[in-house]
């Protein structure tokens, strides 16, 4: 349980997520301009996104049904009818002076999200609504000492805001939320989750209490954090800021406040706004939103295996711990991988040879699992080497690494070095005789009692047979020699 520890007693935070998910999707929510990330500035605005006179929207029906997609995978309530409103709120970069949202009547309601926590444990977190929106334009600061440029691009692209229930307590739930969240929208293909370009930002509501109160304090939302990182580091320092004021005899005042990553510190932004400041009401160009019938059904019918699920199964069929299973199943990629790697072969030795190897050896080269210099089939082709007892483990290692380095098949290096595993119990029973004979003083020391020094004699013996010697066997027959 994550707890602060004050002056006057023990405090708990409470939070809540909201997150902006960019939709993927060619075209804006209400008008057929393109969505591509990088282009040049204001070069992808119609008339619809700049606000012109005269310019009415037009729903894009793709995002629709994005929205319900994700819905579904979070286990959600897809509600049939669905209203867009006018939220009102005045920046130089929200061309209309209003955005076009949902407010009363989104289009999905309340699901859930399960979590893998790092100690083992799972619980679940509320879903309190997703509704789609469109996102505003961005001002930029730095292109002028005394002027800010807008760049609409953005203006208009589909976003799902996904709004949690204050069910996380601690910056670790909060982490396990957003990567959770991430996986699942990846799965479905809905947004790719990439906050560093901005198509997943998260607005953070912190609030805090003594432990064992059952009412919420005030909280106070930390805006537009671009990594899951920052997420944690605005949970400590805003849940300690109030923890300190409130002790100091002050009280929270409901704000947004904005985090600084340079001096790892929230910053009052302005005043919090309720509902009522953003003057609601139903967008008058646009119609209710009425699925029709068979629409969720027929998109339900498209969903992919998602995490949770694909989880359970590699316990229940490959016989995988839970923690194997989640990093695995993490990323649908890796997923796939895996599978591709394990097939017809011993999934445990797989899954090993997948986790430790070459998600390691990815990250030591910075590279993604898509870009893997070494393919499914040929880890599977090293685990069989592994499982036929071709060669030793610790070979495999040293394969493993010429294999991320050029490309080439197990066998092949195998083949070429002369690495294949003596099994032949005469060469390996000739090798240790030698070892003992120029080790004579070690095996009275043995033989008098230092049974420790059994491992010393492995050490040696493998040496000597440069690593090729069968590990069994090579155990077998040491221990009739030295007895």
């Amino acid at each position: 349980m994550y707890t602060i520890e004050g002056e006057t007693g023990t405090w708990e935070t409470v939070i809540g997520l909201e997150v902006h998910a960019q939709v993927i999707s060619k075209a804006k929510l209400f008008s057929g301009a393109a969505t591509e990330f990088g282009a040049a500035p204001n070069s992808q605005v119609s008339l619809v996104d700049a606000a012109m006179p005269g310019m009415l929207p037009v729903i894009n029906d793709h995002c629709v049904e994005q929205a319900v997609k994700t819905g579904l995978g979070l286990k959600a309530q897809i509600n049939r009818r669905s209203v867009f409103d006018r939220k009102n709120y005045f920046y130089a970069d929200l061309p209309q002076g209003y955005q076009i949202s949902q407010y009363k009547d989104p289009i999905v309601g309340t699901g859930e999200i399960v979590l893998d926590l790092p100690d083992g444990s799972a619980r679940t977190v509320g879903i309190t609504r997703l509704h789609l929106e469109q996102d505003a334009g961005k001002s930029l600061h730095d292109q002028s000492p005394r002027e800010t440029f807008v760049d609409l691009n953005r203006s208009g692209v589909a976003l799902m805001e996904i709004v949690s229930e204050p069910d996380l307590r601690s910056p670790d739930d909060a982490s396990a939320y957003l990567r959770k969240l991430r996986s699942i929208l990846r799965y479905l293909g809905t947004c790719d989750g990439n906050m560093e370009e901005g198509s997943m930002r998260c607005d953070v509501n912190v609030s805090v209490r003594k432990v064992g109160d059952t009412e919420f304090g005030t909280r106070c939302e930390v805006k537009n954090v671009n990594s899951i990182r920052h997420v944690m580091s605005a949970i400590e320092f805003e849940a300690r800021r109030q923890v300190e004021i409130i002790e100091g005899g002050g009280s929270i005042d409901q704000e947004t406040r904005l985090w600084d990553p340079n001096k790892g510190e929230t910053r009052s932004l302005r005043t919090k706004e309720d509902a009522h400041d953003y003057r609601y009401f139903p967008d008058p160009d646009l119609l209710p939103l009425v699925l029709e019938d068979g629409f969720v059904e027929r998109i339900a019918a498209t969903l992919p295996e998602l995490p949770d699920e694909k989880k359970a199964r590699f316990i229940a069929e490959y016989g995988l711990s839970a923690y194997d299973a989640g990093v695995l199943v993490a990323e649908q990629a890796k997923a796939f991988f895996y599978e591709r790697a394990a097939k017809g072969r011993d999934p445990k030795l797989a899954a090993n040879w997948v986790i430790n190897e070459l998600f390691g050896g990815l990250a030591k080269a910075g590279r993604e699992i898509e870009d893997s210099p070494v393919s499914a089939e040929q880890l599977g082709g090293l685990v069989d080497l592994i499982a036929d007892n071709t060669i030793s483990g610790r070979i495999a290692k040293d394969v493993f690494a010429e294999m991320m380095e050029t490309g080439q098949d197990a066998g092949a290096i195998v083949e070429a070095k002369g690495l294949k595993q003596v099994t032949d119990t005469g060469a390996i029973e000739a090798v240790i005789d030698q070892v003992m004979a120029a080790q004579a003083d070690k095996v009275a020391e043995y033989r008098s009692g230092k049974d420790k020094l059994f491992g010393f004699f492995v050490g040696q013996v493998m040496k000597a047979s440069g690593g090729k010697a069968n590990p069994a066997m090579l155990n077998e027959l040491l221990k009739k020699k030295l007895g």
